[in-house]
């Protein structure tokens, strides 16, 4: 049985509103358990977590942020930072302010601030904070030192939250950093590597609040310079050609960003430290020999002049996700349970036959087949919804 869409979560809903009638649920019922539980994911219309009131800006809390005891990697080659300084600042905007993400020992800050470079430091690890700050004297300003961790920045879960974990906006707000209009660009660009425990993680949750112009993207198309490990890299840039390599985060890199391989590095060209700053030496074999990519991802400007827009992003995280659980599949079997509109007219509109594979679409297929479907007129629901949905973010 057919029924209108009732009882969907936050961002669902909000999506459904967009357009009169986009979804159906393919079951009896209305809310349930898991709609209300729905209501404390991240979305456009939740509530963010809030910084407490009595934390100092760059000051850390009497409560203490505790983890999981994690290896960071840093830059501690000086010629190695300058490899990167020429990199960044080749054909950027020279006055543009660079936000250097846990900088450690500050051996890039030092060279990006040789420069003239304005950064901004955040920094997770308390230890290297006195370090970092002492590299911003007598530059009227040029360094701005924060105790914060970028890469935890806006957590999904709601509540109150202490440094080194923030909020965008208080950060943000505290730095004096205003937003920028989508067609503007960016006030700022960022420098980073990329967490490896949580590499894919927080690779989902970059996209997540690209798509959703959440987060930092609330202040323009935010350019990240980012060292990830090459397996994950040459994830992103995959494609039919590389079908062991291509998924869904493939998919959605190429469609949001130009994507750019800078360089190339082995993992012993970075010394990596514990949380409380301590050299860790390398123990692994594999992840001493394999490399470290520094890519440039640069969200399009014309990412959002279709159908697909920040308050229906989520239905096509779920299309891809469906259709790549099952990647040797025929498309059209994947249709038929993400659309009640006539699969095979949809595969014709987008100009493929009925024996594609979900493997043998490329990323603008996927976008084609999505905006095909959304602004379809033959059937008043576009999209099929399940329980599947509710968890379109890891």
């Amino acid at each position: 049985m057919w029924v209108p869409v009732a009882g969907l979560p936050s961002l669902l809903a909000l999506s459904a509103l967009t357009r009169g009638r986009r979804f159906c649920i393919l079951r009896f019922g209305a809310a349930r358990r898991k709609d209300v539980l729905a209501g404390n994911r991240r979305g456009l219309s939740d509530i963010h977590p809030q910084l407490l009131s009595n934390v100092g800006f760059g000051k850390s809390s009497s409560r203490v942020y505790r983890c999981r005891s994690e290896i960071k990697r840093y830059i501690t080659s000086p010629r190695l930072a300058e490899t990167l300084v020429q990199i960044l600042q080749g054909k950027g905007d020279a006055s543009q302010p660079i936000l250097e993400c846990n900088p450690g020992p500050g051996i890039l800050t030092q060279a990006l601030l040789g420069s003239g470079a304005k950064v901004i430091a955040l920094e997770s690890d308390k230890t290297f904070i006195p370090q970092l700050e002492s590299l911003g004297k007598n530059l009227g300003g040029k360094l701005e030192v924060v105790y914060c961790d970028f890469f935890k920045l806006d957590p999904r879960s709601r509540g109150i939250v202490t440094p080194p974990v923030m909020t965008s906006e208080m950060l943000f707000q505290n730095l004096g950093i205003e937003a920028l209009s989508w067609s503007k660009g960016s006030p700022f660009k960022v420098i980073g590597i990329l967490p490896t425990k949580s590499e894919r993680n927080t690779l989902w949750k970059i996209f997540h609040d690209l798509y959703s112009c959440t987060s930092i993207y609330k202040y323009g198309r935010i350019e990240l310079n980012l060292f990830i490990t090459e397996k994950e890299c040459q994830k992103l840039l995959a494609n039919p050609r590389t079908p062991n390599l291509y998924q869904a985060l493939s998919v959605l890199c190429q469609i949001a960003c130009g994507i750019k391989v800078l360089n190339k590095l082995p993992w012993s060209s970075f010394e990596t430290y514990t949380t409380n700053g301590q050299l860790e030496k390398q123990k692994h074999r594999e992840l001493v020999e394999q490399n470290m990519c520094l890519i440039q991802l640069t969200p399009h400007r014309d990412l959002f002049t279709g159908n697909l827009t920040p308050f229906n992003y989520d239905v096509f995280f779920h299309m891809l996700r469906q259709c790549f659980m099952k990647r040797n599949a025929k498309l059209v079997d994947h249709l038929h349970s993400l659309s009640p509109i006539d699969a095979l007219h949809i595969l014709k509109q987008i100009k493929k036959n009925k024996n594609v594979k979900v493997i043998d679409m490329y990323p603008q297929d996927f976008h084609r087949l999505f905006e095909t479907i959304e602004c379809s007129k033959e059937d008043t629901c576009k999209w099929l919804y399940d329980d599947f949905m509710e968890d379109v973010i890891l």
